[in-house]
Formats: structure tokens, sequence, C-alpha cells
């Protein structure tokens, strides 16, 4: 089994892509955002203590991720999908002194690239479904009924943070803060680029082929 972390900005489509790899191979797609939610709506003691962060607009301090992450991976030690994690440097470290603790290695860590106005492009074009979260694009996956739902026929909207303006903020902050773990994982040799700006078949087959190659 593997053991693969996903990198890539805000509209490169490593959420989709890493849901079809882990479909596709049984892996358990790992998202943070889900763990915290999931831990928050339980009220675990991990939870509790994220909740008061999240309550206030904080982000969440690494070490309550970690311990988080660290649960999550007690379960799921023959292989998964890190989807948006890590996030920091400290991250990055703290993920890889956990794995050695559990006996545990990354595969690789695929990062996908994708010019910025590419990116701009798709997400100003994205429409998410109120009902199930479905996501369609009026460019690549238009809806068959303007402004249903595809898949369960809710109504579609238009992400308040989804413009050009605030786009290209995010991109800024996001570059900002994954060039060192790029150059961390590429400095052990785990990293694999892969060019997210073709069509989503395009994309998954290059993963597909690096994934062979691992």
């Amino acid at each position: 089994m593997m053991r693969l972390v996903f990198l890539g900005a805000p509209g490169s489509g490593k959420g989709t892509q890493a849901k079809k790899l882990g479909e596709k191979y049984g892996l358990p797609h790992i998202s943070t955002g889900d763990i915290l939610r999931k831990a928050i709506k339980e009220g675990t003691e991990l939870g509790k203590g994220a909740r008061r962060y999240v309550d206030a607009g904080e982000l969440v301090p690494d070490g309550i991720i970690l311990r988080m992450i660290k649960e999550e991976l007690t379960k799921n030690k023959r292989g998964f999908i890190f989807d948006g994690f890590p996030r920091t440097l400290a991250q990055a470290k703290g993920l890889e002194k956990i794995l050695g603790e559990l006996g545990l290695n990354i595969d690789g860590v695929i990062n996908l690239t994708v010019d910025d106005d590419v990116i701009i492009e798709r997400l100003v074009a994205r429409r998410l479904c109120k009902s199930c979260g479905f996501e369609h694009n009026l460019q690549t996956r238009p809806p068959r009924k303007m402004g249903i739902c595809d898949r369960c026929g809710g109504e579609l909207y238009q992400r308040s943070d989804d413009t050009a303006d605030v786009i290209n903020n995010r991109l800024k902050v996001y570059r900002d803060k994954t060039r060192p773990i790029e150059d961390f994982y590429r400095s052990r040799g785990q990293l694999f680029d892969i060019d997210g700006g073709g069509d989503f078949d395009e994309v998954s087959g290059s993963i597909a082929e690096m994934v062979g190659a691992v």
C-alpha cells in the first residue's frame, strides 16, 4: 500500500485527484479539515482543544493538528493519501517525526503545478452545491441545468472568495508558505512535480504513471 502526500495551490485540482486516486487504490483520503470537523463534532479531547481556536476564527496550532494526525495514522498504517497537509514546514517536520515513531515513511509527494492565470480561470468559474458540496465548473464541468447540481438537484453557488483579487492574494500566501515544504521534500528525493494544467484525465494519467514508478 502507498503513503502519499498531495500538494498544490487552491484550484490546482489536488483534492479531486487525490480522492480519485484513493478510490482507485482503496487508500484512505485524509484531509486535516475533515479530521478537525470530525473531532469537534465527536467532542474528543483534541476536538475540544481545537474548537476554541476555530470558534475564535484562529488557526489551530500545529501541535493539536499533529496529535490528530498521529491518531489517524495509527488507524491507517498500511496506506493513505494526505490532501493539503502538511501546510507549513513545521508540520512537514512534525509529520516526518510521527512517521518515524510509527516505523512508516512517505512513498511520494505529488506536487500539482498550475499557472496562476489557469487557476484564476478555474476558481472564478467554480460552483458548489449547497446541499451535497459537489463541485461543478462552468468551463470544464458545467451543470446540465444552469444553477442546479447534477448529483442531487441542489442549488449551486459561488464562494465569496472565488474572485480574481482574492484568489491572487491566496496564491501569494500559498506559495510563500509552501515553497519551504517543496524544498524540504525535494531535498529528500520525495517530490514529484506534475503538470496540473491539462484536463482532468490527462493529469490523472500523469499521476498514475508517477505512482507506478514509486
